[in-house]
């Protein structure tokens, strides 16, 4: 029904942006992480392309990972950080791993989580007060989005690509169109394309300000 209810988080992605002030707020309150094991944390907005074994230049940005490293360790949150085999950007190694299933609600303090959408999940992103509450309780209270059906059938021309249609559908809709909605691609289009290019199109489910794709 409309209103507000509360959903249970089957998987959180952490990155060392948006998480700092979650874990000093669960310090400020003398709690600990409700589901460890439901929270996987890596290192990826602040980490250079190149010479990821010397340090990080940027004072910020080697702040922020050390302190994801520490609130990791503290909290007994999984983290794959600079140098781990499975570091990677946050909402590729959750397919990359197999974290991310169908059916499944995920978030990240990241707009950006759309993007598991591709794979059957609800997948949105949060602010860090809400990074917080899933940290503390696995869950977040919400109300109920809208819902939007995008459906494109036929064939596309030789050298079309998945950007490219998301690119249009967002010049059709505009940057506002998807707001409050998540977004539901069907059709032959969406059908006959790879699994890259499906992350691709809800990926950029924000562009048109829309919470999610799928």
């Amino acid at each position: 029904a409309d209103g507000v209810d509360v959903l249970f988080i089957d998987q959180q992605f952490i990155h060392e942006v948006t998480s700092p002030q979650a874990f000093d707020g669960l310090r400020a309150r003398g709690i600990g992480v409700f589901r460890p094991n439901r929270n996987t944390a890596t290192a990826d907005h602040n980490v250079p392309t190149i010479n990821q074994h010397l340090p990080i230049k940027d004072k910020e940005s080697f702040h922020q990972v050390e302190e994801l490293t520490k609130n990791c360790k503290e909290f007994d949150v999984e983290l794959f950080g600079i140098g781990h085999q499975n570091q990677g950007i946050v909402h590729v190694i959750g397919p990359d791993l197999g974290k991310t299933q169908p059916g499944m609600t995920i978030v990240c303090g990241d707009s950006h989580t759309s993007t598991h959408g591709a794979f059957g999940s609800i997948a949105f992103g949060i602010g860090t007060s809400q990074v917080e509450q899933v940290l503390a309780s696995q869950c977040l209270v919400l109300n109920q989005p809208k819902t939007m059906k995008v459906e494109i059938n036929g064939q596309l021309n030789k050298g079309v690509t998945p950007k490219d249609v998301i690119l249009y559908i967002i010049s059709k809709l505009g940057t506002k169109g998807g707001t409050g909605f998540f977004v539901e691609y069907v059709g032959d289009v969406f059908r006959n394309m790879s699994m890259e290019g499906r992350m691709t199109v809800c990926n950029m489910s924000i562009e048109m300000g829309a919470r999610g794709g799928m």
